[in-house]
């Protein structure tokens, strides 16, 4: 069980625990997290899970492979260094304290 924050565009923090094995995104779809729509539920198939990790934790995520990446592209204001998709990020005890921000939109 991992302890991750989920900031909204406005500022709303929700702090959630997220069990180990699934994935951020789906600790905000099961927890109603607003800003994660993730549309094509977790398939790497769409950028509507996008997220902005917090500086402190980027060097310590798993890196992203080419799918991630290439999706990226289709996300609202991708920033190169601090952007991630939710549904690529399973969740381990070393995610305990993650802190992501949601972008003003997903597209």
């Amino acid at each position: 069980m991992a302890k991750i924050t989920y900031i909204e565009h406005g500022g709303t923090e929700h702090v959630v625990d997220v069990a180990t094995g699934l994935t951020v995104m789906e600790g905000a779809r099961d927890n109603n997290i607003p800003g994660i729509e993730a549309d094509c539920g977790g398939a790497c198939a769409c950028s509507t899970c996008h997220v902005y990790v917090d500086a402190a934790w980027v060097e310590k995520l798993p890196a992203k492979d080419d799918m991630e990446t290439d999706m990226l592209d289709f996300a609202y204001e991708p920033d190169e260094t601090r952007s991630r998709l939710t549904c690529q990020l399973k969740v381990t005890d070393a995610l305990d304290g993650l802190v992501v921000h949601m972008p003003e939109k997903q597209i």
